[in-house]
């Protein structure tokens, strides 16, 4: 006879982390609130086990695209978030808006040895401009959102507020390359 043990509901999400979310960028405040709150709690460095491309769009948001095996495997930090903190981060993300989609993704573990696999989920670029982005970024991505790749970044606030976060992204698709 088995020992049986109670099934017992996931009570947080892991979120995959690759831009301004993570620590020492401008949207991290967000994270830490949530910490102080007991609402997420970082788990670690990790690295994408499928390659995907990492790009920037207007004022260097940093995007991934889901186009597994394309650009390269990408590093970012690891948290796990209540429902609250998921909630928040979906607002501060736009799932509602049409700017990121929400998408499970496998991580593991950087620096360990034997691979970790764990399973995620992460902000992607929406479908309705991934494939322009690409191109437009001229199919190159990166590994990692560091500080030479936010380097210009505007914050929300700073930038014009007579168009939707959308419109940004079309007319930076529409625009010639730098």
């Amino acid at each position: 006879m088995g020992i049986e043990t109670a099934q017992t509901p996931c009570t947080t999400t892991s979120i995959f982390t690759y831009g301004t979310l993570k620590r020492g960028f401008s949207n991290h405040t967000l994270i830490q609130d949530l910490m102080r709150t007991g609402d997420a709690v970082f788990k670690g460095t990790y690295t994408t086990v499928d390659s995907f491309p990492l790009v920037c769009g207007p004022y260097k948001v940093p995007f991934l695209l889901n186009f597994p095996g394309s650009g390269l495997r990408v590093t970012g930090e690891l948290y796990g978030v209540s429902a609250y903190g998921l909630a928040r981060m979906d607002e501060l993300e736009g799932t509602t808006r049409g700017h990121y989609q929400r998408l499970p993704i496998q991580v593991d573990k950087e620096n360990e040895e034997g691979v970790k696999i764990t399973c995620a989920e992460a902000y992607f670029a929406e479908k309705s401009y991934d494939k322009e982005l690409w191109r437009r970024n001229g199919k190159k991505g990166f590994g990692v959102y560091s500080e030479k790749e936010a380097k210009g970044y505007v914050k929300r606030k700073d930038r014009p507020q007579n168009l939707s976060f959308l419109d940004h992204i079309r007319n930076f698709i529409s625009s010639s390359s730098d």
